[in-house]
């Protein structure tokens, strides 16, 4: 088996983003699916590294790197590596992790860490900094996560979702995510359904501690004038939709499905919602962020 054939048959997924972001726990959750994760390897060593995994012998399928910015110069040559990595792998995707200016400060603060940008600045200054730094990275993700509204179980299960199993070439990889809008949008959201047209079970008193889970919740969501007409339109949507996604080469989807607090309509519809993809044989991965957060008293 040649080096060529070997780069074909390896997955490589190169790991970037924010300072601050949760690169290492993203680092963290391809070593529990079974990748060889590299962190910080300096750029020159980038070629040669992945010349030993498409070496005849090598027993490695799947690597992932964790590329920072720390040194202008050297994240520079560390992005003509990776252009290297996409032209002559098959099976490349580059993830990037963000999270807001407040939550990144707030972050460093905890933590009373400096910026790696900001040695003798204030952390904002750093944010920026690496922003615009990372701008071309970014722009060229193949799959960007906002964490700014994620705890490290989540961004673990939409890193599972997108990476535990398969490659690019077995198709669209699709998450469905169900929210609170009380709580923010999820901003890696590709495409948005709001369901607060429909009545809130929040307002009745035995459906109130519950969630869209369970029976009851699930049941008055579906017996509602309006759930049928959805749920048939969506139907027709994904199926224009999707196959045009597939036909474009895109790798992943995500789709966010929004009420109130994230505990009642969204989750019994994004469950319905994963249903209607799977009924188009393709792979959908459904999580519930905020079913978890405690109810409004009324």
């Amino acid at each position: 088996m040649n080096i060529r054939r070997r780069a074909r048959e390896v997955d490589v997924t190169v790991i970037s983003g924010l300072s601050g972001a949760g690169r290492s726990e993203a680092a963290k959750a391809f070593e529990d699916l079974g990748w060889f994760v590299i962190d910080n390897l300096p750029p020159q060593l980038i070629q040669k590294m992945m010349s030993l995994v498409f070496a005849p012998g090598s027993e490695i399928s799947r690597v992932a790197l964790v590329i920072d910015a720390r040194g202008g110069t050297f994240f520079k040559e560390a992005e003509k590596a990776l252009e290297r990595l996409r032209r002559d792998v098959c099976n490349f995707r580059l993830l990037f992790l963000e999270a807001s200016d407040e939550l990144l400060v707030r972050r460093f603060d905890a933590t009373r860490r400096r910026h790696p940008l900001a040695a003798e600045d204030r952390v904002e200054v750093g944010i920026q900094r690496e922003r615009e730094l990372m701008t071309s990275l970014r722009d060229g993700a193949d799959l960007i996560i906002d964490t700014s509204q994620l705890s490290v179980r989540k961004l673990r299960a939409k890193i599972a979702a997108s990476f535990e199993q398969g490659t690019p070439s077995e198709g669209l990889r699709i998450t469905v995510i169900s929210f609170g809008y009380k709580f923010g949008l999820p901003l890696d959201s590709d495409m948005v359904f709001d369901v607060r047209f429909l009545p809130n079970p929040h307002w009745v008193d035995e459906l109130r501690p519950l969630h869209g889970l369970d029976h009851p919740v699930r049941d008055y969501v579906l017996e509602q004038e309006g759930t049928n007409d959805f749920i048939v339109r969506t139907k027709d949507i994904f199926a224009l939709l999707l196959p045009g996604f597939q036909k474009e080469g895109r790798h992943y989807l995500t789709i966010g499905v929004g009420c109130t607090g994230g505990r009642h309509r969204s989750v019994v519809l994004a469950e319905e919602i994963g249903n209607v993809i799977r009924e188009q044989g393709l792979s959908v991965k459904v999580i519930h962020r905020d079913i978890e957060r405690e109810p409004a008293k009324a």
